[in-house]
């Protein structure tokens, strides 16, 4: 694909340049190839985008020629109802112009509830766009639970955010957690697929049943040991759906919930949080199609634990 990124001091709307391949093809055929979306080509006709080819802005029924240069500028955006830019320490993994990937902290939520207003990983977010001048909101791509530690993914831009929704759909982004269970997972390695659906009683809690939606977590152990007398086992996990408690969920149905998580059957004794952390993620760059890979050391709290097991 051929395209750049290109971001002006004094204009900071979000601008992607392509050189178009197709003698006559109209612009709205090439920026369909392009994977812009409809809902953005709406939200640029009405809510201040720009679209030019060779500097003169056109619409969408323009017919272009070979090397013609079409700039796609979209609209400034605006944070949803109710989020608010916060300022606050945010462990940044990687950055560009268009994604940020930061180390979560247990009991941090990723976006803000009702119970937790405040002090969200996408509040942090939205006052850290604030302070460099970036016309944006925070597009969360991988979340993570409250209680849940390590790397989670940020598009900074909606059309961002769109791409890399498509690259999750296509198998393009993958994660990898270690997670501390109770009991001895027998099984060295083993696929759970297992539909998850809201728990009719509960307005937080999952399980799995039939009528769920399709979920698929691969396990392996990576050792089994004891805690004092209790049986417990290091796992490492692969997500290739994303549902919600999706490894919670699925260990808790194998007899094995996660330690620390008391609402699928686990003990706090040990824990005050869920043991999961998300240890990689691996991505294809939404626009230059490179090759991302970021990993994350376990949280402190789940290396503590398993220092002071015993095999």
């Amino acid at each position: 694909m051929n395209h750049s990124l290109q971001m002006s001091k004094t204009d900071t709307r979000f601008t992607l340049r392509f050189v178009a391949k197709k003698e006559g093809q109209l612009l709205r055929e090439a920026l369909q190839e392009w994977r812009i979306s409809k809902r953005a080509l709406t939200a640029i006709k009405f809510n201040g985008g720009l679209l030019t080819v060779n500097g003169i802005e056109r619409n969408v029924r323009y017919a272009l020629q070979v090397d013609d240069c079409v700039e796609v500028t979209f609209p400034p955006e605006e944070k949803s109802e109710g989020l608010t830019s916060e300022h606050g320490d945010l462990a940044i993994v990687y950055e560009d112009d268009t994604i940020l990937v930061l180390n979560k902290p247990a009991n941090q939520s990723t976006i803000p509830s009702r119970e937790h207003p405040t002090n969200s990983i996408a509040n942090l977010v939205c006052g850290y766009f604030e302070q460099q001048g970036l016309a944006s909101t925070a597009h969360i791509i991988t979340r993570l639970d409250r209680d849940t530690s390590g790397l989670l993914c940020i598009a900074k831009h909606a059309h961002i955010h769109h791409l890399t929704g498509l690259a999750q759909r296509n198998g393009e982004i993958s994660r990898k957690y270690e997670a501390i269970v109770h009991g001895h997972v027998h099984q060295d390695s083993q696929s759970i697929v297992a539909p998850i659906g809201r728990k009719e009683t509960s307005i937080i809690e999952r399980e799995v049943r039939e009528d769920g939606q399709y979920a698929h977590t691969d396990v392996t152990v990576i050792q089994r040991f004891y805690l004092g007398a209790e049986p417990m086992t290091h796992i490492g996990l692969t997500l290739h759906t994303g549902r919600t408690h999706q490894i919670r969920v699925h260990m808790s149905s194998l007899g094995h919930p996660l330690v620390g998580d008391e609402l699928y059957g686990g003990s706090r004794l040990h824990m005050d949080r869920q043991a999961l952390h998300c240890v990689s993620l691996n991505m294809t760059h939404p626009l230059t199609s490179e090759h991302l890979q970021f990993t994350s050391m376990l949280n402190e709290d789940m290396q503590n634990l398993l220092k002071e097991s015993s095999t």
